[in-house]
């Protein structure tokens, strides 16, 4: 499977999943360091031919294919600029992420440990004007650590060194939105005790072969 077939794959589990409706969200994969795949604007995820998906350089300009580039493709440069290992870019809207998104809500405390371990902190980035530069903007603050963002009364973005990677961390983070949501309908959700937290660290390259940035941490 290459590239591209990887990417419109990623496309329909996201319908599948129910993490875009409609024409919602928008996915990216870098070819290299001046390409990039991304999907095209005005068509629901769960319709992508292999055809449809476009490619941009660097700036959002288009470089191949029919398709209108997406406005929100500033979201997308963002990250390739700032981040040259991430080679994946994933933006949607699922419910339960975006409930929190809607509350002004990031997911900061330690609640699940595998959670802390591969998405570490997940900030929540100021309302802005979707397709404005205040969006990727937005995101700047937490650009070269986080792995995964909300956007205030938006949605999520995801990010990977692969396809897989950016699409394992929005699946994990909408389903710990939900598990969380409903702890809350039955009573209150407990964070993992400080002490616990540390000893989760201290373990976690060794045990799981996970290197944790400490702006990632949430002992601090």
């Amino acid at each position: 499977m290459n590239l591209k077939e990887e990417l419109v794959e990623a496309c329909h589990k996201v319908y599948e999943r129910g993490f875009v409706s409609a024409y919602d969200g928008n996915l990216s994969a870098r070819i290299d360091e001046n390409k990039i795949l991304i999907t095209p604007s005005g068509v629901c995820k769960g319709d992508i031919k292999y055809e449809d998906i476009l490619e941009i350089d660097n700036y959002g300009n288009r470089i191949s294919g029919f398709g209108k580039v997406s406005t929100e493709n500033k979201i997308h440069l963002v990250i390739y600029n700032n981040r040259p290992e991430i080679n994946s870019v994933i933006h949607c809207h699922p419910v339960y992420c975006t409930a929190f998104a809607a509350l002004g809500e990031g997911f900061t405390t330690p609640v699940f440990p595998e959670v802390v371990l591969s998405l570490g902190k997940v900030p929540l980035c100021k309302y802005a004007t979707p397709s404005t530069e205040e969006l990727p903007n937005s995101m700047l603050p937490y650009v070269e650590f986080s792995w995964a963002f909300l956007l205030e009364s938006h949605g999520v973005v995801t990010i990977g060194k692969n396809i897989q990677g950016a699409f394992y961390r929005m699946e994990k983070l909408e389903h710990s939105a939900k598990t969380l949501s409903i702890a809350r309908s039955m009573g209150r959700e407990k964070t993992i005790p400080l002490v616990k937290l540390k000893e989760l660290y201290s373990i976690a390259e060794s045990t799981y072969g996970i290197k944790i940035d400490k702006r990632n941490r949430l002992d601090y």
